[in-house]
């Protein structure tokens, strides 16, 4: 049996969810979206949730793809042939006849019931339909002070992490990074007053202030509050096609608009290279806008550090933007094959659903973003991962300083 409804997300806007049988999926749609990513189907009335209704989507499962499924009589552990009649059945490139939202939640039901049927843990089920015959857990990677499109303040570059490497295991990194954010949480008190303090869509800090270097500084100094200079590095989203402008980059984009105040490319990359200078900055994702693809090449070359394609590589094969389990995982595969780290990050407007938690262990990823130790939505998946990490024992595996080559010997 297939029942769906809409639901509540994170920031009150509505969202799909799905049960089969006992078990049930609900997931964000993400407030940034890419140009070439699924279409996430919405209602356009502006009498409903202002026009972000998703009752076309609960529409779509109902009337047409619960049926359709329902009358096949396919096993649920049968992934693959689920999500490709699914894919048969939208016939669109994008998944705008249904949405991908829609199919989404019924692939990710389809997942956890399938584990169930197994009578096995839902990332174990994941690593199987990966064809993964090991697991590891995350090391995550805390967003705690915000900027760029999503929040109301002057700071250009989107999101600064702390990546705790330096822990021996996953429980210790998340005592870490719990641990920093406390301390940057009275650091920003201190210096900016009460308001910074209060956290947004994605969970993090946004004391206003403008020039990149001072989150820098306000991350350093709390990371050496709680002396972990020494386990704790920071990374970066910078979100440079945010503030891309006719083949230049305004760093001070949210005010009006005064081409005076454009910088090169070169200009930027000197400005990362002296973060990295002066910082213990070893990742930086999307730093420069998501069609520069020689930009890129050059500065992931004669910089050293990790540099992570987001909005460059993955705008469409993120879960939650490609709109099935089955093609996620082939996105994923191919990027391994052929040498790249995978990094797994939630979109704002997330629920309490923990999927990812799961997804992220079954499928070798060994980082997670975005998420900050605060806000139950966060929390539920990082309690899944301390479950995960019980279930697991004595064969946890952690990544930890390996970070950059976590399954070298």
């Amino acid at each position: 049996m297939i029942q769906v409804r809409e639901i509540f997300d994170f920031c009150g806007n509505s969202a799909v969810e799905v049960d089969l049988n006992t078990e049930k999926a609900a997931m964000p749609r993400g407030a940034s979206t890419g140009i070439h990513e699924a279409l996430v189907l919405q209602d356009n009335d502006k009498t409903h949730f202002k026009g972000k209704g998703v009752s076309k989507g609960v529409e779509h499962i109902n009337k047409t793809i619960a049926l359709t499924l329902v009358s096949k009589k396919l096993n649920v552990t049968e992934q693959e042939k689920i999500d490709k009649l699914m894919k048969e059945m939208d016939v669109t490139e994008n998944k705008s006849k249904f949405g991908a939202n829609a199919i989404l939640r019924v692939t990710l039901a389809i997942c956890k019931t399938g584990a169930a049927e197994k009578g096995v843990s839902l990332f174990r089920h994941i690593a199987d339909l990966a064809d993964n015959d090991e697991v590891m857990l995350p090391f995550p990677a805390f967003n705690l002070i915000n900027g760029g499109s999503h929040v109301d303040n002057k700071l250009a570059m989107q999101e600064f992490m702390i990546l705790p490497v330096g822990a021996v295991y996953f429980k210790e990194a998340m005592h870490i990074g719990a641990e920093v954010y406390h301390n940057l949480k009275s650091v920003i008190k201190q210096k900016y007053g009460q308001d910074p303090t209060n956290v947004g869509d994605k969970s993090g800090f946004a004391p206003n202030i403008l020039e990149n270097k001072e989150a820098l500084e306000l991350l350093k100094k709390a990371i050496s509050k709680v002396d972990y200079t020494d386990k704790v590095v920071i990374g970066m989203d910078v979100a440079a096609s945010e503030f891309f402008q006719s083949e230049k980059y305004d760093l001070d984009f949210k005010s009006p608009d005064d081409s005076s105040t454009y910088i090169s490319l070169s200009e930027l990359g000197d400005i990362y290279k002296s973060f990295i200078k002066d910082y213990p900055v070893v990742s930086i994702e999307d730093p420069f806008d998501q069609d520069d693809w020689e930009a890129w090449k050059n500065f992931t070359v004669t910089t050293g550090i990790q540099v992570v394609g987001d909005d460059l590589t993955v705008t469409n094969p993120k879960l939650n933007q490609i709109g099935s389990v089955t093609e996620f995982l082939q996105a994923c595969k191919l990027a391994q094959s052929n040498g790249c780290r995978v990094m797994v990050s939630y979109h704002s407007g997330k629920t309490e659903d923990t999927f990812i938690a799961d997804l992220v262990v079954g499928l070798l990823h060994w980082a997670d973003q975005d998420w900050c130790p605060c806000q139950s939505e966060s929390l539920a998946k990082y309690d899944q991962l301390l479950r995960i990490d019980e279930e697991m024992g004595s064969k946890a595996k952690f990544a930890g300083m390996n970070f950059r080559n976590p399954w070298a010997k």
